[in-house]
């Protein structure tokens, strides 16, 4: 017995892990191989029965679980980004949360035989979006970047926030069944509060003052994480959820402590967790109560996609997005993670305090996100596309490194209508590429802030441009994998002309070298200071490629072209382009070049002048 409960639980693991890989690959939400997985195993074949495996500490084991997913999805919750990505995402993640709650609430309760706490607790599970759902979606569907950055931002900021409001409404439901409700409702409340606090205050005093080594940050914020959650739990009992919900809030918006390094480890501890306790939790769903629902389900699952668009019109009211991009808004909009997780946690909770139709909350719950994660996967691009917000191609170029030459670059190609994002660690290149009106990212692009925050939805491209040889490989060899490596590029740097380990790094794994093999990142910014300037040039039937190279010579350096058919290539070393009319050359014209060119103009300006006063 013993064996083949190690297997079981080795099989799990390997079995978990293999279908994030397979989402990851596959560019779609690991929800659904997930839950796939779990209910092949469960419920049809019953090769894992998680009651019986996992006996008394079933419950335990998934709401700690629980715990350590709600708490990293509560670190990226900064009070800035909401303020700082604009009305319309702000709105969605505050009162239209609100609203949509108050809609799904309301609808349930009419539509199914449910009492009105019930239907608030499904409503507020169901609010909930997230990341780990929406990033794979909007790569597949590849929206124009107004939508997306509205549909990525209110996934990852919606995430916390809704996990807030679905443990005070669980709060309350516990509560209101002990009796006195609205006591024990405080007392909770103000026990997860103060536990909370008290967390994340103690666990800021530790990282700012340094009396926690790097090499033990994470496990002690672990150790902390799951301490506020037992003791928080023994002085009222489920409170430790929103105890550990407050504290990682807390603690995403405290100034002076650096999270990366800890979120970094959160996310990787999530997505084992998350890996596990998924396949736990659809291998214990009851198909026949799914089924059971009939039209009552079919019902619910319709009110929860017309109460999106209710909630997107409201929001949006104002905002300057026309009504195709607010009903892609209103489609886009799967469950996952937190919805399934926490009803799951909830129902055999609220089933072992004897509510005896806890299991509907549960089976809803699920039904709403298998629904909604399909039907949005399936049908999300089509319906873009029909309605002209995707993009046809991920046009869109990531540029890693601020500089003059760069900036010069972002600025020609944002001239010509391609999205750009300008990526560089130092605040100051940041600030200025900023000031020039480039989207930016300040940070490292290998980092794991990277993974969460840069968002590659609508890139199609990377140049790598720093003047840091290493960051320049090291960012191509992670992008390549995301994007393909036919459109990752490299400039290539002086300091990969000497013998060194670096030079031999950077040629190990050198991608396509951008603008040819002598174009050199010192040579480039050197001519920009000097005062070249970036000139794109369309080419046409009266002035083609040989009118092109007979007005500047030799001198241009050229960049980039676009072909007829709105196309961006990369000159490189290795490119080999038949360039005729109809194409547009973007190319770094020498000052010495311009000058000779204006003094030219100049002197035909003066020689047409001589022949027309001759010719008075």
């Amino acid at each position: 017995m013993e064996h083949s409960i190690g297997i079981i639980l080795a099989l799990i693991l390997v079995l978990g892990i293999s279908a994030q890989w397979l989402a990851w690959w596959l560019k779609l939400p690991s929800i659904l191989f997930l839950l796939g997985l779990g209910i092949l195993l469960g419920p049809i074949f019953n090769v894992i029965n998680p009651d019986q495996l996992f006996g008394d500490l079933l419950f335990p084991f998934v709401s700690l679980g629980v715990a350590i997913v709600l708490f990293e999805g509560a670190l990226t919750l900064r009070f800035s980004d909401i303020r700082e990505h604009g009305r319309v995402v702000s709105g969605l993640v505050s009162w239209g949360a609100i609203l949509n709650w108050g809609l799904i609430s309301l609808g349930c309760w009419w539509v199914i035989d449910i009492s009105p706490v019930f239907a608030c607790l499904f409503g507020a599970l169901v609010v909930v979006t997230g990341p780990t759902v929406v990033t794979p979606l909007l790569r597949i569907v590849r929206p124009r970047p107004a939508v997306s950055n509205i549909l990525t931002w209110e996934g990852i900021l919606i995430d916390p926030i809704g996990a807030l409001l679905v443990v005070l409404v669980y709060e309350f439901i516990l509560s209101n069944a002990q009796g006195h409700s609205l006591l024990l409702f405080g007392r909770d409340i103000l026990t997860g509060l103060s536990f909370g606090a008290i967390g994340a205050l103690l666990m800021a005093a530790a990282l700012k003052r340094f009396w926690v080594p790097d090499y033990l940050q994470n496990v002690v914020t672990l150790g902390a994480v799951v301490a506020v959650f037992a003791m928080s739990n023994h002085f009222a009992e489920e409170s430790g959820l929103l105890a550990v919900t407050v504290m990682g809030i807390w603690l995403a918006n405290t100034r002076g402590i650096d999270i990366h390094e800890i979120l970094s480890f959160k996310e990787s501890l999530s997505i084992l967790i998350i890996a596990v306790l998924f396949i736990v939790l659809a291998a214990r769903l009851d198909i026949a109560q799914i089924i059971a629902l009939g039209w009552s389900g079919v019902a619910v699952v319709g009110v929860v996609l017309l109460a999106r668009p209710i909630v997107v019109w409201c929001v949006c009211a104002f905002s300057g997005l026309n009504w195709r991009e607010k009903l892609v808004i209103s489609w886009i909009a799967p469950r996952g993670i937190v919805a399934a997780a926490v009803s799951s946690l909830f129902a055999i909770r609220l089933g072992e305090l004897g509510f005896g139709n806890a299991d509907i909350i549960s089976a809803l719950t699920f039904l709403v996100i298998i629904t909604t994660v399909l039907l949005q996967s399936i049908s999300a691009r089509p319906i873009a596309r029909a309605l002209g917000v995707a993009e046809e191609s991920a046009k869109g170029i990531l540029i890693i490194g601020s500089n003059a030459f760069s900036r010069a670059v972002g600025n020609a190609l944002k001239e010509l209508d391609y999205r750009v994002k300008i990526v560089d660690s130092n605040w100051s290149a940041i600030q200025t590429a900023r000031m020039e009106g480039l989207d930016t990212y300040y940070g490292n692009p290998v980092s794991a802030h990277a993974d969460r925050y840069l968002g590659l939805v609508g890139i199609g491209s990377v140049f790598a441009m720093s003047h840091r040889p290493a960051l320049n490989t090291l960012a191509c060899l992670k992008f390549a994998g995301e994007l393909s490596k036919q459109q990752v590029f490299t400039l290539r740097n002086a300091e990969e002309n000497d013998d060194s380990g670096l030079s031999r790094l950077t040629h190990t794994y050198r991608t396509s070298r951008l603008f040819g093999a002598d174009i050199t990142w010192q040579k480039l910014n050197s001519l920009i200071g000097q005062g070249g300037e970036i000139k794109v040039t369309p080419l046409t039937q009266s002035f083609g490629l040989d009118d092109y190279e007979a007005l500047y010579g030799n001198e241009p350096v050229l960049l980039l072209g676009i072909d007829p058919k709105k196309q961006l290539h990369a000159f490189t070393a290795d490119s080999d382009y038949e360039i005729s009319a109809g194409w547009t050359l973007v190319a770094l014209i020498p000052k010495a070049t311009l000058e000779k060119i204006a003094t030219a103009n100049g002197k035909n300006k003066e020689d047409d002048t001589a022949v027309v006063e001759a010719a008075s």
